[in-house]
């Protein structure tokens, strides 16, 4: 990974209003880095921080699947994703496929704001780091 990481970003529709508020925490943090996430979550983003965005598809309609893929193909360092267990979701085996190409490919992803917290104050953040995927087929 380069010291500027790639970082994506996703929430549920329950989950939007904590991720803004924890981007807007982290606004000066999240500059230093190239960011993207699904089409709604952002384009709040952009909209109510200001921050530059590169959009995916919204998740229902494939942007979790679009993700996941750049994870396989080493385009993304790092996903924030608050998503919400409590709620059934029509893209469930999508959010499922990304959890798990996540855990393959050893990205770091932070599925609540604690981890987030945690990841975004890492001194790794802002360092090259070498990742190694959980598999030899990788």
């Amino acid at each position: 990974m380069p010291a500027r990481k790639r970082i994506a970003m996703i929430a549920h529709d329950n989950r939007k209003a904590d991720l803004l508020d924890w981007t807007a925490y982290n606004v000066e943090t999240l500059r230093r880095h190239d960011l993207s996430a699904t089409g709604t979550t952002g384009g709040l983003v952009e909209e109510r921080l200001g921050l530059r965005v590169a959009k995916y598809l919204s998740g229902p309609f494939g942007g979790d699947q679009q993700i996941g893929a750049a994870v396989a193909e080493g385009r993304l360092d790092l996903i924030i994703f608050f998503w919400d267990p409590l709620e059934p979701q029509p893209h469930d085996v999508d959010v499922k496929a990304l959890l798990r190409i996540a855990v393959v490919y050893n990205t770091p992803i932070a599925c609540n704001r604690s981890t987030a917290d945690f990841l975004l104050s890492s001194p790794l953040l802002d360092e090259p780091y070498e990742r190694f995927a959980n598999t030899d087929e990788v």
